[in-house]
């Protein structure tokens, strides 16, 4: 009698049914690489959007707090102390330039309510040029409002051109360990006539007039050219002299170490003439000039253009480096 049972399949069903398993399975890979692929883009897209939303709420945060930022002058009505800071090295290109400070200077002396001004110094000093300039123009000024004291407050330095503009002041004050003094002048240089004759290079230099070259650093270095150096950094140093001595006057002490370049402490600079006291400039607006609060007439660069300058370069360096990692990814 029949009976119902299992049959063993075929060796060609066999292999049709391994062959039709090995499609499948590569279709679906294939179908898994496209839906991870497209889910990576997705997440880098959405990765992008969350940095470029991030980079735009944090430029207009800096728009809304530089707008906040009031740089008018105070109000007719308030009386007041006014402040002018010099602060790192004096010279054209640098924030403390005589443009910028003469600015803020020339601002609080049209201003009526202010009662006096203090030049709020910290600086190395720097070019004598910007210097003279801004101690010409406080004399200047002190000659249309002769009522209107000014003093320099040195807070951890004021050396060299930054003496020379604070000896322009009414006053000076310091700290006792602020470092007041160097009054000289230097001019720096190098030379590398050794350095080129080991490595072997020829120095070309083409010029008309015989000076031309002067102090060439590739050339050897010449008497007449010494001598001349020295006597032009002298006549400028003899011009600091004048403007220091105009400036203090019977104040300054009988050493001749005032003008070879010296340092002092505050402390010592008091004994030397150099300062007339050791104050803050909070205790000189109080007590020197009868108006303790203190309005700032530093004009200030323009922040908004260099946070826009920055910013872009951080967009620019950020796409980079994104670049970069989805590049080796």
């Amino acid at each position: 009698m029949a009976t119902f049972g299992d049959f063993p399949p075929s060796s060609a069903n066999s292999n049709k049914e391994k062959t039709m398993s090995e499609q499948t399975n590569w279709e679906r890979k294939v179908l898994e690489d496209l839906a991870f692929s497209a889910l990576n883009e997705q997440r880098k897209s959405r990765r992008w959007g969350y940095v470029f939303k991030g980079l735009m709420f944090l430029y207009l945060m800096a728009v809304l707090l530089l707008m906040m930022q009031s740089n008018e002058l105070p109000a007719d009505t308030t009386k007041h102390t006014a402040l002018v800071e010099i602060n790192g090295v004096i010279a054209a290109d640098a924030d403390a330039n005589a443009d910028t400070i003469v600015t803020g200077i020339r601002n609080a002396f049209d201003n009526k309510n202010a009662q006096g001004l203090i030049l709020r110094m910290n600086t190395p000093g720097g070019s004598p040029v910007q210097s003279g300039i801004i101690n010409d123009e406080i004399k200047r000024l002190q000659l249309t409002r002769p009522e209107f004291p000014v003093y320099a407050v040195i807070q951890d330095v004021c050396a060299s051109g930054g003496y020379y503009i604070a000896a322009a002041a009414k006053e000076i004050y310091a700290d006792k360990a602020s470092i007041v003094g160097s009054i000289g002048v230097r001019m720096d240089s190098f030379g590398f006539t050794n350095v080129i004759e080991k490595i072997g290079v020829e120095r070309r230099s083409l010029t008309a007039g015989e000076n031309k070259a002067f102090l060439d650093p590739f050339l050897p270095l010449r008497d007449q050219d010494v001598k001349h150096a020295h006597a032009m950094l002298n006549n400028i140093h003899q011009q600091f002299i004048d403007v220091v001595k105009a400036g203090r006057g019977d104040r300054l002490a009988d050493d001749h170490r005032l003008f070879t370049g010296l340092f002092w402490s505050g402390e010592q600079a008091l004994s030397l003439g150099l300062v007339d006291g050791l104050a803050s400039s909070s205790k000189v607006a109080r007590e020197m000039i009868g108006a303790e609060d203190i309005i700032d007439y530093t004009p200030r660069p323009d922040y908004l253009d260099r946070f826009a300058g920055k910013l872009g370069a951080t967009i620019n360096q950020t796409l980079f480096q994104s670049s970069a990692i989805g590049g080796l990814r």
